[in-house]
């Protein structure tokens, strides 16, 4: 607000006429608007409290951030309408603090803000010096979920190169013995043959168990390698409906084993996409599994397809106990799991297929409820995409 035109008003209040108050009353309302305007439109989320922590004003961006309604905050302790930002800590210094939040509700984001202290010039009685009197405090919030999705990606991305070349020098180290230990136990079997039958027998269970956890370590090495190793897509144009039903059919028994109801919600008409069907179709076996492992007997799985002039879209649904936030984040990293007997690396490969691809894989949870994990397919004319107004 202009602070000429307060002054003067302040300094002239006492010689206003009556029929001048309408007239100051709206040009102050215009002023008023006119700064709420720029406060709304700016992207930065604004909270201004009292000295007590009160709202006494905050703008669209704050508001949606949040998920706040600002008639219903007006006069409310901050720490009561934002819980877990322990506020007192924040103000205890009367200095600029910042700091990152993460916010749940309504959507989930990163928050970077900074807490300023307010104070005005007031004059000190009996004196024309002038002092700065504490007044409140302004909050300013930025949104900083891209730009730490972005650092996450890249962290993400150098692990896997070194996982990529750790696997390369375990599945050396590892695979040359376990070639010489299956080797061994053939000529060990061999030679079984001319044992008496009551010592074979015996001996025989030992070597059973040997083969199994040979067998065991192998298949370990190679889902660690499938995990994390680029393969060769050999992609053609195909029906993701029928893959979609493809590996529903292959799942059938331990469908029916699980007593899980499947419902399909598959989209007609829509464009061929170009995928490696085979690596496509254990993507969704991984999902589907770690969607039966999160349901107990009798859980419920909706699987949708749907599109659009850009992408194909795979749904996968599940009725589980979906996925605790401070879990979100680790849940494709990998052995991270949150079932007994799970290998965690499941979904690892899944999102190292789908962005072989070119596609996106995102995850909803509803705890307690149920997870969601939904692929997107780019289709096969598309080199470029328009961003949605505003995204960054």
């Amino acid at each position: 607000m202009n602070s000429g035109f307060l002054d003067k008003l302040i300094e002239r209040i006492g010689r206003v006429r009556p029929e001048e108050v309408q007239a100051y009353l709206l040009r102050l309302a215009d002023e008023k608007g006119f700064l709420e305007t720029i406060f709304n439109a700016i992207h930065e989320g604004v909270i201004v409290t009292d000295l007590q922590g009160r709202i006494n004003y905050l703008n669209r961006a704050a508001c949606e951030i949040f998920g706040l309604e600002r008639e219903n905050c007006m006069g409310q302790a901050l720490s009561d309408r934002l819980r877990g930002i322990e506020w007192d800590k924040l103000v205890e210094a009367q200095k600029v603090v910042s700091r990152d939040m993460e916010v749940f509700y309504p959507q989930h984001r990163y928050v970077n803000f900074y807490v300023v202290p307010l104070s005005l010039d007031a004059p000190r009685k009996r004196s024309k010096a002038v002092v700065q009197e504490a007044v409140g405090y302004a909050v300013i919030l930025r949104d900083i979920t891209e730009t730490r999705r972005s650092t996450e990606e890249t962290i993400q991305s150098e692990k896997l190169t070194a996982l990529t070349l750790l696997a390369a020098g375990v599945a050396h180290e590892i695979g040359n013995p376990l070639n010489s230990l299956h080797i061994h136990l053939q000529l060990m079997e061999r030679k079984l043959r001319k044992v008496p039958e009551a010592q074979r027998m015996d001996l025989q269970k030992s070597l059973e168990v040997a083969h199994e956890e040979i067998n065991r370590l192998d298949s370990i090495v190679q889902q660690f390698l499938g995990a994390i190793r680029p393969a060769r897509l050999e992609a053609r144009l195909e029906n993701i409906n029928a893959l979609v039903q493809e590996s529903i059919s292959f799942l059938q028994p331990e469908i029916d084993d699980r007593n899980i109801l499947v419902e399909q919600e598959l989209r007609t008409g829509l464009p061929l996409v170009e995928v490696d069907r085979n690596q496509l179709k254990q993507a969704f076996y991984n999902v589907i599994k770690n969607a039966f492992q999160a349901m107990r007997s009798g859980g419920l799985l909706r699987i949708g397809t749907d599109g659009n002039d850009q992408w194909v879209s795979i749904s996968f649904a599940d009725s589980g106990g979906g996925i605790s936030p401070e879990n979100m984040s680790k849940i494709f990293e990998p052995y991270f799991t949150t079932k007994a007997g799970g290998s965690g690396l499941g979904l690892l490969i899944v999102r190292r297929i789908v962005r072989e691809h070119g596609g996106e894989i995102d995850l909803s949870s509803d705890l307690g409820k149920g997870l969601t994990i939904t692929i997107r397919l780019p289709l096969r004319n598309q080199r470029a995409r328009m961003l949605e107004a505003g995204t960054r």
